[in-house]
């Protein structure tokens, strides 16, 4: 028995579905995590929580730096010892907490984006809710890694789009739902936002932006259960479904956005998914994943995937229909300490 009934409804119904709808071998250990986590602390808490951390709450800190807090005490302990100032204190705090990482990207940021051209991307300021870890304030402004890595893709794509904003959008994998946040504050008429997840994942990212939206512009899953289409032209502004009722969406959306998630999972997951967004028309397609592909998963505890996906790999699920117009790693997306590549990839239809 669940505390909250709507993991419930979501985990009957999920197992009734096709495997490609269940979650991946990356994640299949980690969501029963997640849901002992918030089930236990509140999903109020989430991204406070250890297994949030370390899978959809990206930090620019610890542990995403690859720094733990004790190794962050034991420096912070041969300062005081050796009577460091309190620049030199400052300096490290602000190299090991993240914050050097986040002003960079927020400089980016300031330096890139046309604040006259749609989306605005100027006016998003992060809720708080969540009980976030890692915070950032910038020009009175509230940011997470998250929402700046949304934010940078987003003015990679106002480049490309000559001032003809988009209003339908549609993400899988929306993490707690940082894109559908920074789109409430776009200005765009007519905006409408879906993101499809897996339980319960969809359910925080219902949960974290009921707090952004009005009850009359957010639906979530339960209220499409017993409907054998869903016409996204009748949609409110705000929509989470759970993975299986992709099949269900009938219409056309703007554009196709995923970061990262798609590299969590097997080929055969990411090519369904791309089918159905395919069926749906999106005139941009916009992704962001590890060019190298994911970790593999070599023993049953080890966190990874049991197919990497590669860059050429998603070219080739969709060059019948779209061209790329842009890979970016600098400035927009990310290199790591250790020679990755997070990279931003964006298509056009034909």
């Amino acid at each position: 028995m669940h505390k909250y009934s709507e993991i419930e409804a979501s985990i009957k119904e999920m197992n009734e579905q096709k495997p490609i709808y269940k979650p991946s071998a990356f994640w299949e250990k980690a969501s029963d995590e997640i849901i002992f986590e918030i089930e236990k602390f509140g999903v109020e808490n989430f991204k406070h929580l250890e297994t949030p951390l370390g899978f959809f709450v990206p930090t620019y800190g610890i542990p995403a730096n690859s720094f733990t807090h004790d190794i962050k005490e034991k420096l912070t302990d041969v300062l005081q010892k050796n009577n460091a100032s309190p620049k030199q204190k400052k300096a490290l705090s602000d190299f090991l907490d993240g914050y050097n990482h986040a002003l960079s990207d927020y400089r980016v940021f300031e330096g890139s984006d046309n604040k006259d051209a749609k989306p605005y991307l100027h006016t998003f300021s992060e809720s708080e809710y969540g009980k976030p870890k890692e915070h950032f304030e910038f020009d009175g402004k509230k940011y997470s890694r998250s929402s700046l890595n949304y934010i940078l893709g987003l003015i990679m794509l106002k480049k490309h789009m000559k001032n003809k904003p988009f209003s339908t959008v549609m993400e899988i994998g929306g993490g707690f739902g940082s894109l559908g946040e920074v789109l409430k504050y776009s200005g765009i008429e007519g905006q409408k936002y879906i993101d499809i997840d897996i339980p319960p994942m969809s359910f925080i990212s219902w949960k974290y932006l009921s707090s952004v939206y009005s009850e009359k512009d957010i639906k979530y899953f339960m209220d499409y259960i017993k409907v054998d289409k869903i016409e996204i032209s009748e949609l409110p502004k705000c929509t989470i479904l759970n993975s299986w009722q992709i099949e269900k969406l009938q219409g056309k959306i703007d554009l196709f956005v995923n970061f990262i998630s798609f590299q969590e999972m097997e080929p055969n997951i990411v090519i369904n998914y791309l089918n159905n967004i395919k069926r749906l028309k999106p005139e941009w397609i916009l992704l962001r994943n590890m060019r190298e592909g994911k970790q593999i998963k070599k023993n049953v505890e080890d966190v990874g995937v049991e197919v990497a996906i590669l860059k050429d790999d998603y070219i080739g699920m969709i060059k019948d229909e779209y061209n790329l117009v842009e890979s970016n790693v600098n400035p927009f997306g990310y290199k790591t300490v250790d020679g990755f590549h997070s990279e931003l990839l964006l298509f056009k239809r034909k």
